[in-house]
């Protein structure tokens, strides 16, 4: 069955961190269309997810992370922004930028502009992901939505 949305139908979410350093707003476009949160065909949800997000001036995405599995697909529309990596500096970011964050690449997105930067990320889905926080080494388990702090441990250590 075909399905169809018009963003001024799909709620908005808004999420700032406590110290307000990230915030952004999103329309989480693949779930107003019938998709399934965090699942794929798998699961009778979407082989991928779309979302709408705004970055007010100022303010960052999300910490620098990287994923182990998923590959993101940003479209820029508006604003002007910076896509920092663990690469060397910044990217510039403009309306009508098209770039992909590959698994394994670090990324996050920051508004240097005076306006709102509003840009599509398209995300393939995965049964399983693992997504890396790079400047303090925790960890975001998916599907199980949970932060942990990783040690190093030995192979065999606790097992025998």
């Amino acid at each position: 069955v075909m399905n169809k949305v018009n963003l001024t139908d799909i709620s908005v979410e808004h999420r700032i961190s406590p110290e307000g350093r990230f915030e952004l707003e999103r329309q989480h476009i693949s779930l107003a269309l019938g998709g399934l949160k965090d699942t794929g065909p798998w699961g009778g949800g979407h082989p991928f997810d779309i979302e709408l997000t705004k970055v007010p001036p100022g303010k960052r995405n999300f910490p620098m992370h990287s994923h182990a599995a998923q590959t993101e697909f940003y479209i820029i529309l508006s604003g002007t922004g910076l896509l920092h990596s663990d690469e060397g500096e910044p990217l510039r970011l403009v309306g009508g930028d098209h770039l992909i964050c590959h698994p394994g690449d670090a990324h996050q997105i920051e508004n240097d502009g005076s306006g709102l930067l509003t840009y599509y990320v398209i995300t393939d889905h995965h049964q399983s992901d693992v997504g890396t926080y790079t400047r303090t080494g925790k960890r975001w388990l998916h599907p199980e939505r949970r932060v942990v702090a990783i040690e190093d441990v030995g192979y065999y250590a606790d097992e025998e």
